[in-house]
């Protein structure tokens, strides 16, 4: 299955390459540009890359799996980055570090096991919560001080608590979740999950899709996923660390939304904005993000006229103003 899956998107990624760029390759920009990107972003990304090298033969695109702290924590350069939650740039990076984000994607999060995972053959939507309270299982999900999906599953478990009307439910899943299964990354726990050594993890469909997991998908009421649920999203909360050692914030439930920005002392800016121009673009980009399991927004999105008014002009027209 997983076979399967690679040799369809790598397909999918040489077409891409020949429609939008042909076999010709642009020259005028070049250099390193290096990208920041959540976990779940690495295949689609990595299609990406071989698109843009494709069309500009002088540039190299550098990926690494990283977030936000990076940046505000060890000081790291880097041109581009894109995470699974645009609050989180909106939180620590504006107006230190960025002046904008573009919100360019969405996705759900899921249950993911495998067919060795222990009650595999019992799991459905309507039991979920009871087969992760069984002493016999492990379960476990990612840091929410440092990856979107720690702080989400976490979210989830709240809201799985409001609507099963089952008071609680989330600290009983908790008090059955070893500490030692809470990953410092995605890559790392799907991992694991993936060895045989966890039962089941919190991630986002697409991750399933691209890894060819088992998963169990839960209601528009609690996965996060249907932005027309964001009042019933916002019932949640997760404390997470903030800018500063010693300080916190409170992150609140809504629809999961990607976001991407350049950094305002990016080393290679034109190269950034080749990159993006591609990522942008509705038969490019965003159409190897919807082969994976992530819905792009078409066009894409920037909050209000003035953070518009600080996008490079050549990605102005590429995005509409909408929250």
């Amino acid at each position: 299955m997983k076979q399967n899956g690679v040799l369809r998107f790598g397909k999918l990624t040489l077409i891409t390459i020949i429609i939008l760029f042909g076999t010709q390759a642009f020259g005028g920009v070049s250099g390193k540009v290096i990208i920041f990107h959540d976990s779940s972003l690495s295949l689609p990304f990595k299609h990406l890359e071989m698109a843009v090298e494709t069309k500009y033969s002088k540039l190299d695109i550098h990926l690494e799996a990283a977030g936000c702290r990076k940046i505000t924590d060890e000081k790291r350069a880097c041109d581009i980055i894109a995470s699974a939650d645009y609050k989180v740039i909106d939180n620590l990076l504006i107006p230190e570090y960025a002046d904008w984000y573009v919100c360019f994607a969405s996705n759900q999060m899921v249950l993911c096991y495998t067919d060795q995972s222990a009650h595999a053959k019992e799991i459905k939507t309507d039991n979920w919560h009871d087969i992760l309270l069984k002493k016999d299982i492990t379960w476990g999900h990612t840091d929410p001080n440092i990856d979107p999906t720690g702080y989400r599953a976490l979210m989830v478990v709240q809201l799985a608590e409001k609507h099963l009307n089952l008071p609680g439910l989330m600290d009983r899943l908790i008090a059955n979740r070893s500490a030692k299964n809470i990953f410092a990354s995605a890559s790392q726990m799907v991992s694991v999950l993936q060895d045989d050594k966890l039962d089941y993890c919190w991630e986002y469909s697409s991750v399933a899709v691209q890894h060819g997991l088992k998963y169990i998908v839960l209601p528009d009421e609690i996965n996060l996923g249907n932005y027309k649920f964001d009042s019933n999203y916002k019932q949640a909360s997760v404390k997470v660390t903030g800018k500063t050692r010693g300080s916190f914030m409170e992150l609140r439930g809504k629809c999961i939304t990607y976001g991407v920005t350049m950094l305002k002392d990016a080393p290679n800016k034109e190269g950034a904005i080749a990159f993006l121009q591609c990522l942008f673009t509705r038969n490019g980009g965003l159409m190897v993000l919807k082969s994976m399991g992530q819905s792009p927004f078409v066009p894409c999105r920037i909050p209000t006229a003035e953070m518009k008014s600080f996008l490079p002009s050549k990605l102005q027209q590429m995005v509409e103003i909408k929250q």
